[in-house]
């Protein structure tokens, strides 16, 4: 039997747009949500055969190495001269949404599954990038950060240091995680990126520009389980 969501990369402007689109649903109240990354930067789109609509839309930035990633979106936000000496491919993963209308896993499958074949075809050896919470304010969120500060902090050598001028430092909360209100709290893409080995930063950023509370999180491919990369080999 097909599948209902499938995976493309955008072949057009009208693709791009459609995109930023989506976007704007999801992050600004309708309005278009375009910015200067957007030429950098390539366009996945994940489509509903059956309903011949666009279900979630993400935005990707490949750099040859950590010398280059003060040109990523999240350099704008994080001080992340910890990772300028990676010396692997790397890939910014961005501006992931999903069609509120929509609440079916296979969306998030058919999204890695295409950020897998991506990542074989071209020897990536990190993905990162910024996760987002919906709502600025913190205190809607501290299940989730007190998980975050419990288990999933990045390694020393690679932890970004504060950059933006608002941010809410989690990593001093002094609270023990309830683990289901936690996960239940978490983004879904943040989720999966922790479920694979990834790490955050131990602060998040305030975006009023989008409503939204977002950490960096980064996932090195070598770092995820072998039984995870066929299960994620078996999506691409």
């Amino acid at each position: 039997m097909p599948r209902r969501f499938t995976a493309r990369f955008a072949e057009s402007a009208d693709d791009v747009r459609l995109a930023q689109a989506l976007r704007g649903r999801v992050f600004r109240q309708g309005r278009m949500d375009e910015d200067g990354f957007d030429t950098r930067c390539r366009h996945v789109l994940v489509e509903d055969g059956r309903e011949g609509r666009l279900a979630c839309t993400f935005r990707i930035q490949p750099f040859e190495n950590g010398a280059e990633i003060s040109r990523s979106y999240a350099a704008q936000f994080y001080e992340l001269s910890a990772l300028k000496g990676y010396g692997g491919r790397l890939v910014e993963m961005g501006r992931f949404c999903i069609d509120p209308r929509y609440n079916d896993p296979d969306i998030l499958r058919a999204a890695w599954g295409a950020m897998t074949a991506y990542v074989d075809d071209h020897n990536v050896k990190m993905l990162f990038g910024c996760s987002s919470f919906h709502g600025a304010q913190a205190e809607a969120h501290l299940e989730a950060f007190a998980l975050l500060k419990a288990r999933h902090l990045a390694p020393r050598k690679y932890l970004p240091q504060i950059k933006a001028p608002r941010v809410f430092r989690f990593a001093r909360l002094m609270r023990k995680p309830d683990l289901r209100a936690a996960q239940r709290a978490m983004p879904p893409l943040l989720r999966t990126y922790l479920a694979m080995g990834g790490w955050t930063s131990d602060h998040a950023v305030v975006d009023r520009d989008l409503n939204t509370l977002h950490v960096f999180t980064g996932l090195e491919i070598a770092a995820i389980p072998a039984a995870r990369k066929r299960l994620l080999r078996a999506l691409a």
